[in-house]
C-alpha cells in the first residue's frame, strides 16, 4: 500500500515539475500589450526596506526585491510612448518565496504584496493609490510548490513579473487616469490563482 502511494506521489510530482518548467511567467516583450492611452513611464520608484518576510519563506534582500521589481515594471511599461510621463511607485509590503515542501501534502506558496501609487511626473501630482495588490506565482504551483523546482531568484522574477501585470490591470480598470476613455481599458489576463 505504501509502495503504491509513493509511486503515485512520484508520478504526480514528475508531471507537476514538467508543468512548472513549461509554464514560466510570460515575458511582456513577447505579449501583445494593451493600449495605455497617453502613458509613458517617466521612472519607477520601488521601496523595499520595510518588506515583511511571510513565513515559511526563503530570504530576499531589500536590494534584490527593489532591483527585480524595478526591472519587471520597466520591462512591462518601457515600450509605451504616449507622451505624458507617469511614475509608478510601489512599496513592497510583504513577500514569501516558498521553500521546498512535500509534494501534494505540503506545498508552500510564494506571494508578493505591494501598495501601488500612480503619479504624474510633470507637474508632479499623485493620481491614484495606495492600492494594495497581491499576486502568487501561478496555477501551475498548486500541486507542487515551486520551492522544489525553482530557486529563490526564479521565484522572485516570476512574482515581480506577475505583479507588473497586475499593476497594469489596476491602471486599465481606471482608464481615465492615463488618458483613455472610461470603459476603454483592456486588462491583461492574469493566471496567478488569486483572481
Amino acid at each position: 500500500m505504501a509502495h503504491s502511494i509513493n509511486r503515485r506521489t512520484f508520478a504526480a510530482t514528475g508531471l507537476a515539475a514538467a508543468g512548472l518548467s513549461a509554464c514560466a511567467a510570460p515575458d511582456p516583450l513577447g505579449e501583445d500589450l494593451p493600449p495605455m492611452g497617453d502613458f509613458e513611464l517617466a521612472f519607477t520608484v520601488v521601496v523595499s526596506e520595510n518588506a515583511k518576510k511571510i513565513p515559511p519563506s526563503r530570504t530576499a534582500t531589500p536590494e534584490q526585491l527593489k532591483s527585480v521589481m524595478t526591472a519587471e515594471v520597466e520591462r512591462r511599461f518601457g515600450a509605451y510612448s504616449g507622451g505624458t510621463g507617469y511614475v509608478i511607485a510601489l512599496n513592497i509590503d510583504g513577500y514569501s518565496l516558498a521553500p521546498p515542501g512535500i509534494p501534494i501534502v505540503l506545498t508552500p506558496k510564494s506571494i508578493l504584496v505591494v501598495s501601488a501609487n500612480l503619479w504624474r511626473a510633470d507637474p508632479q501630482e499623485k493620481l491614484a493609490g495606495a492600492e494594495q495588490i497581491s499576486t502568487f506565482e501561478g496555477a501551475e504551483t498548486l500541486l507542487l510548490g515551486s520551492g522544489l523546482v525553482k530557486d529563490a531568484d526564479q521565484q522572485l522574477e516570476t512574482l515581480c513579473r506577475n505583479m507588473a501585470r497586475k499593476v497594469q490591470a489596476w491602471l486599465l480598470r481606471n482608464p481615465t487616469l492615463i488618458g483613455l476613455p472610461a470603459g476603454a481599458g483592456r486588462p491583461p489576463r492574469i493566471d496567478d490563482t488569486d483572481n
